[in-house]
């Protein structure tokens, strides 16, 4: 074969375990909304380079532009060469792409092939990834069969689910791939949430593996995750889905909660940010009084005075109506949130499913 080969994404996906690195040339801003699982990125022109050369195209001409993004595309692929591909041996075999697989993923693989790597350019680049993941998000969906775990705020839904993974079950884990817990309350301190496009790529990626004979277990989430929202066809799937009802005591509810939202309490005033977004349901006395006690480190009865007027009437409002099987879903209890009852009640469901 002659390199830099040109390989089309259908082409691709059954030989993406062939290549050791995949290579994202696009500029970081592109690259951090959405990219192929796994790639690295190698920019060519950085978010700023390319603001600039494509304004040359605009307001000077292509020729212009060309001239001047080539010196660049040039200078930082000597860059990336010198500082990331210098130790790679001469059968390391890359994987190139950028937007539509024109210039810059060539310059880029042309310049590695000719070192002597065999280096391969994804047709259409980074867009016809993109296609294929709009074109098969539905078919997925469909293909699968699904356990839906329900159960109120703070009963420990998503804590199940990740030691139901742990004991070898297929999960679907939106509010992991969404880095949000679902709720008004729920964003990640650690990270922003990723784009919709990302989301969608790691729904794609992780719903490709599942095997369609073994159900896949879900939480019972919304239509949006936070600032995400789950595919439609998704949606309706698991809407329609056989149910699992989760228990668990208010007082263990409010342990678990206080638990995994430990960074309102070393700062409540990011707490009290959040709860001003209730303000137009709850009007501003309570949020205040709420506030207050938030300020004063009185957690656990506001987590209570929360779950009471706010996340327990919304679950029980909804759920029934959103959820065709719930009416006949499995009931289990758990007894405490110890770690030997989350895996107890997870070997049960595994043996019964």
């Amino acid at each position: 074969m002659k390199y830099p080969a040109l390989i089309s994404f259908p082409e691709l996906l059954p030989r993406l375990h062939e290549f050791e690195t995949i290579i994202d040339v696009r500029s970081p801003g592109e690259f951090a909304e959405d990219h192929l699982p796994g790639a690295i990125n190698c920019p060519v022109l950085d978010d700023a380079e390319r603001v600039r050369i494509g304004t040359m195209y605009k307001q000077v001409n292509a020729f212009e532009a060309k001239k001047a993004g080539a010196a660049l595309v040039a200078r930082n692929i000597a860059h990336h060469i010198e500082a990331t591909f210098h130790d790679k041996p001469k059968d390391w075999k890359p994987l190139i792409y950028c937007w539509r697989g024109g210039n810059r993923s060539g310059a880029m693989a042309h310049i590695l092939a000719r070192i002597g790597w065999p280096a391969v350019q994804l047709d259409g680049g980074y867009k016809a990834f993109r296609q294929h993941v709009n074109a098969s998000l539905p078919a997925l969906a469909q293909r699968l069969q699904y356990r839906v775990v329900c159960g109120t705020t703070g009963s420990g839904k998503s804590r199940l689910l990740q030691v139901l993974a742990a004991q070898g079950a297929q999960v679907l884990d939106l509010e992991q791939l969404a880095e949000h817990r679902g709720s008004v309350l729920g964003g990640w301190p650690s990270a922003p949430q990723p784009s919709q496009k990302m989301f969608e790529t790691r729904l794609w990626q992780a719903m490709r593996s599942f095997d369609a004979e073994r159900p896949v277990f879900v939480e019972s989430e919304s239509k949006k995750v936070g600032n995400v929202r789950v595919p439609e066809e998704l949606m309706e799937r698991v809407r329609a889905s056989a149910c699992i009802a989760l228990g668990l005591s208010q007082a263990h509810r409010v342990e678990l909660l206080m638990e995994e939202y430990e960074h309102f309490v070393s700062d409540p005033e990011t707490l009290v940010e959040q709860l001003n977004c209730l303000v137009t349901l709850y009007g501003k006395e309570r949020i205040a009084a709420w506030a207050c006690m938030a300020r004063s480190g009185d957690l656990r009865p506001l987590v209570e005075e929360l779950l009471v007027q706010h996340y327990d009437p919304a679950y029980l409002k909804s759920i029934a109506r959103n959820f065709a099987q719930y009416g006949s879903a499995t009931v289990v209890e758990l007894p405490d949130i110890s770690a030997s009852a989350f895996e107890n009640l997870a070997r049960t469901l595994l043996a019964s499913s």
